[in-house]
This record gives structure tokens, sequence and C-alpha cells, in this order.
């Protein structure tokens, strides 16, 4: 790819698929709550606010979309890791305009190719551009707080002979690009974060990469701290049960979670690194779920299909 030297964002280029690319995401946003963690449509606002009282966030959903999701975010993962491989190439105007393919991008986030992952990647990215977020994160200068959405705005490019899906285009807001492109902003995430399927396995993930990172001798969080980043909207005892199960499962990529105490006798969950073998077993089950889901989800739209078929059959 070469350089540009063309100020205009909407220039018009591929970007190629990201099977070798390292996972990006912003430090500020994988540490706090700023995404619901339940696929169902959620209208409670998301309020957080640190334990210093110094960094806050409130996120809100417009009634008709809902808010974005922590499984809508892989898209952002995607645009933060395709910028920062265009940065490592030396390109200097990076664009806040992301062109690609509805193909490639789905298949970027490990996500299916099929009818219904075309409406889903359409529903998110609405969730993405409609959600609101007020922080005090990066606010502007003289200001103490900045809002934004995650999107600008997108495109989808259908064809008119076929009515399939082609080229698309994403515009990112100016407070996510900055994040991105800004010097020692992001993080490396584990490969098989995409193939998490609990929204909360991924959130507790996310938080343990920034704060747990490569520390051999682990890192110890309280449980009601845990709550809080996460922005999970369960009841404390529910949310203890979820940590119990999760820990049970332990499925996350990179650390292994156990229940603990600090000094002080308060409950708390400790992250400790995996070991190579350990990490290796556990891509080995992940990849086994997920080709088992992509399966279950073929035959349900193989199912819909022909139900839609029938049906067009018998209206005539």
């Amino acid at each position: 790819m070469s350089k540009r030297r063309d100020p205009n964002p909407e220039f018009d280029f591929f970007i190629p698929l990201m099977n070798d690319l390292p996972l990006k995401d912003q430090r500020e946003v994988m540490e706090r709550p700023f995404f619901s963690l339940q696929k169902r449509k959620r209208l409670k606002p998301i309020e957080y606010r640190s334990p210093n009282g110094e960094a806050w966030v409130k996120v809100e959903a417009m009634p008709a979309y809902g808010m974005a999701t922590i499984w809508d975010a892989d898209i952002l993962v995607w645009a933060a890791s395709v910028l920062n491989r265009m940065k490592e190439q030396g390109i200097n105007d990076l664009p806040r305009t992301l062109t690609t393919t509805t193909y490639d991008l789905l298949r970027g986030i490990r996500r299916g190719t099929g009818g219904r992952a075309y409406q889903e990647l359409q529903a998110a990215l609405s969730r993405l551009e409609t959600t609101s977020i007020r922080t005090s994160l990066r606010a502007p200068k003289r200001r103490n707080e900045a809002q934004f959405g995650w999107l600008d705005g997108w495109t989808l490019e259908v064809d008119p002979d076929t009515d399939q899906p082609r080229g698309m285009t994403i515009t990112l807001s100016n407070w996510v690009y900055e994040g991105i492109v800004s010097e020692r902003s992001l993080l490396t995430m584990h490969q098989d974060y995409f193939l998490l399927s609990g929204g909360l396995e991924r959130a507790l993930y996310r938080i343990a990469r920034k704060h747990a990172g490569h520390q051999r001798g682990g890192w110890i969080c309280r449980v009601e701290v845990l709550h809080e980043k996460t922005g999970s909207d369960a009841q404390p005892k529910e949310f203890k049960r979820m940590l119990r199960k999760i820990i049970e499962a332990d499925q996350l990529p990179d650390y292994t979670m156990s229940m603990t105490q600090t000094v002080e006798g308060t409950p708390a969950v400790m992250f400790q690194l995996r070991g190579i073998e350990a990490a290796t077993e556990l891509h080995r089950k992940l990849e086994q779920e997920r080709e088992r889901v992509e399966a279950d989800r073929r035959r349900a739209e193989e199912v819909d299909g022909l139900m839609d078929r029938l049906s067009r059959g018998r209206s005539r």
C-alpha cells in the first residue's frame, strides 16, 4: 500500500483482510463501561465514576436502536487494528473514513457471512452511530466533558442486480479517531477475543488486559470494582454468581481467574497469566465452539430460507 497525501478522508481503496493483523483497542475504553453486555436491547443508561471521582462515563441509547453492545465494538477494534497497521506502514494521512467490503469486515471480526450476519452488521452500525456518550476523558480544553457517538456515519453499497451487499464505509467520530491515532494509546488484544461469546467475559478480558497486562504476579481486583468497571446491570448477588460461572468455565484468553480476598477480607478476583500449553488448549476449545455456533447459524439460515420460499409459493 503506497503512501497518500490526499487530505480528503473519503479516499477510495479497500482495506486488506486482517488475518495477520494484531488486534488493537484503546486503553481508555477497555477499562471502563462504554458498552451494553447483553444482546437484547438495552435502554437503561450506563453511569460510571472512578473511585477517585476524576473519570466518569455516561452512555445513553436511542430507543429506536438500543445501546451499542460489546459485540458491536468489534467493528471499532477492527478499525483501530487497520489504522494501526497503516501507521506502522508509514502512511501519513490516516483516514477517519475506512472503505472495505461487508464480507471482509465480517471475516475480519470472525463472523459468518450469511444473510442474517449482514442484517446484524447493519443493526450494529446503527447502534454505534446513535449511541450517545458523555465523559470526562479527553474532554476539550476549558470544558469538563466530551460528547460523541462512536461513528459519525456509514454506508452500505448493494448490487442493484443481485441485491447483495458489496462495498461499505464507516466514518469514525473525532473522539474515537484521535484515541486510535494518538501515540501509545492502543493495547494489543489476543486474537481469540473475538471468539468469546459472553458479554461479561469480553468485558472482564478487556479489564484484565488493561490492568493485569503481563504481570507474572497477577492482578487482584475487588468484586465491587469489577461490577462497576464492567457496567453490568446485574444485582451484586447475581453478578457474583456470574463471575463464579465464568471462573469455572475458564475461557478467558491470556488469563485464568480465581476468587480470593483482599487483605481487608473483601471478596476479590485474581487474574493470572496462562502458561503456553494452557493457552494452546484453550484456543482449540474456542475454535471448536466457534465452528459449532457457525454451523448452527448456517442451519438456521437454511431453514429460514426454506420457510420463506414455501411462504412465497403459497402466496402465489
